[in-house]
């Protein structure tokens, strides 16, 4: 799914109106809609309910949320918060055909104009769409600091009041904390990135029927993987298959005290489908790692740590750095190996510290080698950075001048091949435990043993790595959830992948149930009456 920045989601929307064709107004008729059947599925009935409409668009979806309230007799209040002299022509039409239905919203001007607002009420947040280019100030400013205050639940429409979707925030910027933002056709480009993770505690994809061939032909460099996304990736396998097929995967990692992780990539690669499976670990944690697993061979080196990287199998594919330490000993022996490797590589943990702390090291690398960090290796590797934004920029000139793939570990891990960013849809905080990325290592592994291309194992391994979690961690009890339990609960996932046919967003049928009780005339002109 594309990810598109503010200006392309414009023309989309232009593109929509003509061709569909259908007027300004009437879209976002439709999608205000939309939120509110959502917003009406949430157990609403007995909570006194909030409208704060800014003077564009998206003030004006939510005049027209506040009208569909109305008609269903929640309790409603509609303020106007009134920043601007300015206001679009939508949200000017919608404002009568507010009145026209007896909705006469309040006029917030200063501070004493502010509504009460209780903890445990609902704020649906209007007052800023995406076309915001300076911070809220005045009493914009304001009325979104008393939101924030207030421990209200707050929707936010299209996306929190305050926030930019594809520039970084100023300092003290005032920005709408979100329960949810139910945002419309594509996700955005600020959901998805760490510093904006206080404002977006969960969004809402609403497909409001926007031109899909127009928005096919947008080019954007910036993607959100889903279910239907990875699952063309899934390969089936033939009849007269055998081990042979399916490649031998080589894992290299483990130290005294640390052979777990060597156990669970290996045992990660053999479960996700790799024909063979080594371990290269030292000799102290041979016992372990044959009765742990005894489907994979195993290979040592020096008692305690890796001091040779002399591995006698012939493997399709590398998986190293796990548990491995970061002795000189164990340095200079990744280095000499390095130097001399040609077998596609994923070098996780350890592998990448070395590599941070020897930088001449990652112009050994092989063209797509796959590299996994977490933020904080991330830094090592590429530096510090200011902002998010900045951050991408440097993780895209890494990637390219070393020709590699990096995989950001996090809330929707990122993968990054030369200009291209891939924001994976799937997992939850239970994935924040010891040995995850480990188990990551290991599927990315036993992808490209099978002749996955580099980018597709990587998107297909984190996908299903991410999507573990729905299968284990049904009822939130986060803190149950081990590594392991990735490695129990693949054969469910690639189920579920090989399955999924739908779209990630939620259809115009799921939520305008447009067949059954959605008005047949709710489309009119502004000479007309309102259909209720």
């Amino acid at each position: 799914m594309k990810i598109l920045n503010a200006k392309q989601i414009g023309q989309a929307d232009k593109a929509t109106i003509k061709n569909e064709p259908i007027s300004s107004l009437d879209l976002m008729e439709r999608a205000a809609y939309g939120c509110f059947k959502w917003i009406q599925g949430q157990n609403i009935d007995d909570k006194q309910i909030h409208v704060f409409c800014g003077m564009g668009n998206n003030g004006g979806d939510g005049l027209v949320i506040a009208r569909y309230l109305y008609k269903e007799e929640y309790m409603t209040g509609t303020y106007i918060v009134h920043f601007s002299d300015n206001m679009s022509d939508n949200f000017i039409s919608n404002y009568k055909r507010a009145e026209e239905v007896g909705i006469y919203p309040g006029s917030i001007h200063s501070t004493d104009d502010f509504p009460v607002i209780h903890e445990g009420d609902i704020v649906i947040d209007a007052i800023f769409g995406i076309g915001l280019n300076k911070p809220p100030k005045g009493i914009a400013k304001k009325v979104i600091q008393h939101i924030n205050a207030s421990g209200a639940t707050v929707y936010s429409i299209d996306v929190p009041s305050g926030l930019y979707i594809d520039k970084p925030l100023e300092k003290n910027q005032a920005v709408i904390q979100a329960n949810v933002s139910l945002t419309f056709q594509t996700p955005k480009l600020a959901f998805l990135l760490p510093e904006s993770g206080k404002y977006i505690n969960k969004f809402v994809l609403l497909n409001i029927g926007l031109d899909k061939d127009f928005i096919d032909k947008i080019p954007t460099n910036y993607h959100y993987t889903t279910a239907s996304t990875v699952s063309q990736f899934y390969r089936i396998r033939k009849r007269f298959s055998h081990k042979g097929n399916f490649g031998h995967a080589l894992i290299i990692g483990g130290s005294y005290g640390k052979i777990g992780a060597a156990v669970l990539a290996s045992k990660a690669a053999l479960k996700i489908g790799s024909g063979l499976v080594t371990a290269y670990i030292p000799k102290c944690g041979y016992t372990i790692l044959q009765t742990a697993i005894p489907e994979v061979m195993v290979e040592v080196d020096a008692e305690d740590q890796l001091e040779f990287f002399n591995f006698k199998v012939k493997p399709t594919v590398i998986g190293l750095g796990i548990g491995m330490g970061t002795s000189d000993k164990t340095s200079k022996a990744l280095g000499k190996f390095l130097k001399n490797n040609d077998i596609p590589l994923v070098i996780d943990a350890d592998g990448l510290n070395i590599l941070s702390n020897n930088k001449e090291f990652l112009d050994y690398l092989p063209e797509n080698t796959i590299l996994t960090p977490h933020p904080r290796e991330l830094e090592r590797l590429i530096g510090k950075w200011k902002n998010d934004y900045e951050k991408l920029e440097k993780i895209k000139k890494f990637s390219k001048h070393y020709k590699c793939i990096v995989v950001v570990k996090g809330a929707h891990t990122l993968v990054v091949q030369n200009d291209k960013f891939y924001f994976n849809s799937s997992g939850n905080q239970a994935l924040a435990t010891a040995g995850t990325g480990d188990v990551l290592t290991g599927i990315i592994t036993g992808l490209l043993a099978q002749s996955y291309a580099p980018l597709e194992a990587c998107l297909f391994g984190v996908y299903a790595h991410g999507e573990t979690v729905e299968y284990a961690v049904p009822y939130g009890n986060y803190e149950t959830f081990i590594a392991s339990d990735i490695i129990r609960f693949l054969p469910e996932t690639l189920i579920g992948i090989v399955n999924m046919e739908d779209d990630p967003t939620n259809s115009l049928n799921d939520f305008l149930d447009i067949d059954d009780d959605f008005p047949d005339d709710y489309f009119f002109d502004d000479d007309e009456e309102p259909p209720f």
